[in-house]
């Protein structure tokens, strides 16, 4: 059984689908398998393309960012109303995520800001203005100092450490680049781009210690697995690649490719992520579709209708057997 939840503003909407998972009692007495008020629910307010979205650690809060500059804040259960706007960013919100204590937000813009957010009071903590150019994404560190990665369409990443003014590392590169993560131990840093591949970047160093190869057109997102093992890219070539990242691991370290979901000519950054115990993963496509593979045998379990238009993020809850998505 698959439970959905929308998030709508007109035609751009959130979608939060449920799939298989523990049932329990309505309020009905009828057996339903989230805590969701119903198998489908609607959230209305943005009027603009949404571009991302995330449940908070806890998976009772969900952010999205869209074009007209704002955040909302929705409560996943309930009604799931709309309960706080963020509002600051001069330009679309691209990318944004939680601190893992999930007090704070981060975001990123083509208004060449990343901001932090703090979400009990709405308010706005920091700016972070370096960059030239778009920010397309950003990755808060999982453990250690509170480091933020930034990717950005001037060529670099940079380094910030929120307790300080100021980037504190930048990483030059030749391309634009488009998606950015942390390693689990937050020692190196991942960066994909126009050029096609993936890079790994030593902190310490300050240096590319590993370029992956295997993607055929531009990286549009990438996520570390809840483990720290392997690396999930999206790219334009309409593959999902899943990189070993672990210590002395073959050298050919893309060892699986999932096939199925589309780019087109929107070039729109899609998204991907992994479910909460690395059996599955999802991701955009241009086609209107939520896809979502098994990890093991890379079949695709569920193609998922809803979106009028291509779906740019998706994501799993952290601990129910849901998904969302936004267009």
């Amino acid at each position: 059984m698959l439970c959905l939840l929308l998030v709508l503003g007109q035609e751009w909407n959130c979608l939060l689908f449920h799939i298989l998972g523990p049932r329990a009692l309505g309020a009905n007495g009828k057996q339903r398998t989230s805590s969701l008020e119903s198998p489908i629910m609607l959230l209305a307010g943005h009027q603009s393309a949404i571009y991302t979205m995330k449940f908070n650690p806890t998976g009772t809060v969900i952010a999205s960012g869209s074009h007209e500059r704002e955040i909302f804040l929705w409560y996943v259960h309930g009604d799931c109303k709309n309960f706080m706007v963020l509002k600051g960013h001069k330009n679309a919100v691209l990318d944004l995520q939680w601190t893992t204590d999930g007090t704070q937000i981060i975001s990123a813009s083509p208004d060449k800001t990343l901001r932090a957010w703090d979400v009990e009071t709405g308010k706005q903590i920091k700016k972070m203005a370096e960059h030239s150019s778009f920010v397309n994404s950003c990755c808060p560190s999982r453990r250690g100092p509170p480091l933020v990665v930034s990717g950005s369409d001037d060529g670099t990443a940079k380094l910030w450490d929120m307790r300080q003014r100021g980037a504190i590392q930048t990483f030059p590169d030749k391309y634009q680049i488009t998606a950015v993560s942390f390693s689990d131990a937050s020692d190196k840093i991942f960066t994909g781009g126009i050029d096609n591949d993936v890079k790994v970047w030593d902190l310490r160093r300050n240096e590319v210690t590993m370029t992956l190869q295997g993607h055929q057109d531009m990286i549009t997102g990438m996520q570390l697995s809840p483990d720290g093992s392997y690396l999930l890219t999206n790219g334009m070539d309409c593959k999902l690649c899943i990189w070993d990242m672990r210590p002395y691991a073959p050298q050919n370290r893309c060892v699986k490719i999932l096939e199925g979901h589309q780019h087109n000519f929107e070039k729109n950054l899609l998204k991907c992520s992994w479910s909460p115990d690395g059996s599955k993963v999802t991701a955009g496509s241009s086609d209107r579709m939520v896809y979502i593979w098994d990890t093991t045998s890379r079949r695709i379990l569920y193609k998922l209708p809803g979106h009028t238009g291509s779906v740019n993020e998706c994501v799993f809850h952290p601990s129910e057997p849901i998904v969302g998505s936004c267009k």
